[in-house]
């Protein structure tokens, strides 16, 4: 481990950002951190909770955490920000009206939902009469947006309202209309799987936010539980997620987060480069430790990718941390 890299594995209470390119050792160091917390006792394994973006980044954490600290890793919470979701939602969802055996739909079982369904939505424009099926695919996509933003569906409908008062031309109004038309399905469906106690994949995040807001002694569990929280890739967490990460650590404030916004593979889903610098605004008092000896590739390739990823200034975070 090099000397930066003990760096963050060390730093002691309060945020810290991580700048870390491909190849840094960034896992080696969350990894290495969560044992250094338990051993430095600094935390129990229960009190960390650790989130990362797939299960196989998951597993992998688990198994280098195991053999830092074997017998304790079981006891550190690590997981996707999802499967986090699921299991509060299964403890406090009924305080939202939602069973503890509700039915979580993937992509397929979602467009299948929506198209059972498609009848009792209030459609017009997106039900053509020739190929009524033909914008089921676009109007889940107008929703999971939507729910990573946090917009809900009153909010959008009043946002809609307003549209259709203030459009002054034919185009405009039309534009509007269809605004408005989205705006009802999106309240429709919210009601529809609630109903049917099932839930989506953005409402495993958007819900657990919406319960920490709703019951402040709830959140007060999970923030009293979680003493340090460590967060991978930063750049690929979505608003709604970053807005669940603040909650849980409003009380300790010891949020590691690793991020590199040249590395941004979820825009698909939501994910926002805002987030780090948001990051910097939300904990002006943050460390900030960069990781810039890379062991996986050769000096060519680097040369070469540094060249390339030059063009995106002036808007990188390396540019703007003027990091070499």
């Amino acid at each position: 481990m090099n000397p930066v890299q003990k760096d963050a594995v060390t730093h002691g209470s309060g945020p810290l950002l991580i700048i870390a390119g491909a190849g840094t050792g960034k896992t080696k160091v969350i990894t290495h951190r969560i044992a250094y917390l338990i051993a430095s006792k600094l935390a129990k394994p229960e009190e960390i909770l650790a989130v990362t973006f797939t299960e196989k980044a998951a597993n992998e954490m688990e198994e280098r955490v195991d053999l830092l600290i074997p017998y304790s890793y079981s006891f550190v919470e690590i997981s996707t920000f999802n499967s986090f979701g699921e299991r509060v939602l299964r403890d406090y969802g009924i305080e939202l009206g939602y069973s503890p055996d509700f039915k979580l739909l993937d992509d397929v079982e979602q467009a299948i939902f929506f198209r059972e369904h498609l009848f009792q939505f209030p459609l017009k424009y997106y039900r053509p009469l020739s190929y009524p099926v033909k914008h089921i695919q676009e109007l889940l996509n107008a929703i999971k947006r939507l729910k990573q933003e946090e917009i809900k569906p009153d909010d959008y409908l009043k946002y809609s309202q307003g549209l259709v008062k203030s459009a002054s031309n034919a185009a405009d109004k039309e534009e509007a209309r269809k605004h408005l038309e989205v705006s009802k399905v999106y309240e429709n469906y919210q009601e529809l799987l609630k109903k049917r106690g099932k839930i989506d994949f953005e409402d495993q995040i958007l819900l657990v936010v919406e319960l920490f807001r709703k019951r402040p002694s709830i959140l007060k569990e999970f923030q009293e539980k979680y003493k340090y929280i460590l967060v991978d890739e930063l750049q690929d967490t979505n608003y709604i997620q970053f807005e669940l990460l603040k909650l849980l650590a409003a009380k300790h404030r010891n949020l590691t987060v690793c991020g590199d916004d040249d590395q941004s593979i979820f825009r698909f889903r939501g994910a926002s480069l805002s987030n780090i610098h948001s990051f910097r605004k939300v904990y002006p008092d943050y460390a900030k430790v960069v990781l810039n000896i890379n062991y996986r590739s050769t000096q060519d390739i680097l040369d070469s990718a540094s060249q390339l990823i030059q063009k995106n200034n002036p808007d990188r975070l390396e540019f703007e941390e003027e990091i070499d």
